[in-house]
């Protein structure tokens, strides 16, 4: 199913989720990568995945997005079997398409937050996912403003991705 919430559906034929990813600080993890990494933590122990992508490559501070997220995972319990890195990519379309190495034909969950999914799904079906599904960390106690101005970015974004894909 396209476009599916997989915790709203309570039910997933999905097997690998693909954690988007965001900026790692000086500090550590920014609280994007930590929400988001560990939601994907949380769909795994729901039995949701069975595996996990951490996606991001290296940004303005090291370790890589994806290193960062696997240490996330692994405090969580995660196996790190089933945690797969892709440390080289430095936007959703290099995120969804360095994914495929790990995906094959599976089903895929997209973990990322809610602004962000529908241009990832549009990403990931163009790309030649057949079963795209996504699931969004909540919302709870974050700040608004970032928020809106992340969603408003992605306005234009998803207009210039779908634009440029289709011409």
């Amino acid at each position: 199913m396209v476009g599916k919430n997989v915790l709203e559906s309570h039910t997933s034929t999905s097997k690998v989720g693909i954690i988007l990813g965001a900026a790692v600080w000086e500090t550590g993890p920014s609280p994007t990568l930590l929400r988001r990494t560990m939601h994907g933590a949380v769909l795994y122990h729901k039995g949701l995945v069975k595996h996990l992508v951490a996606c991001g490559g290296l940004g303005k501070h090291p370790p890589s997005e994806a290193e960062v997220m696997s240490e996330i995972l692994l405090s969580e319990n995660v196996p790190r079997e089933r945690i797969f890195l892709d440390k080289h990519s430095t936007t959703t379309g290099e995120n969804i398409a360095n994914a495929r190495a790990y995906v094959s034909d599976a089903p895929i969950i997209i973990i990322s937050d809610w602004y962000h999914t529908p241009r990832a799904r549009l990403i990931a079906r163009r790309a030649g996912f057949n079963d795209v599904s996504w699931s969004s960390p909540s919302m709870k106690g974050v700040r608004k403003l970032p928020q809106l101005k992340s969603a408003l970015r992605e306005i234009p974004a998803f207009l210039a991705y779908y634009f440029r894909i289709r011409a």
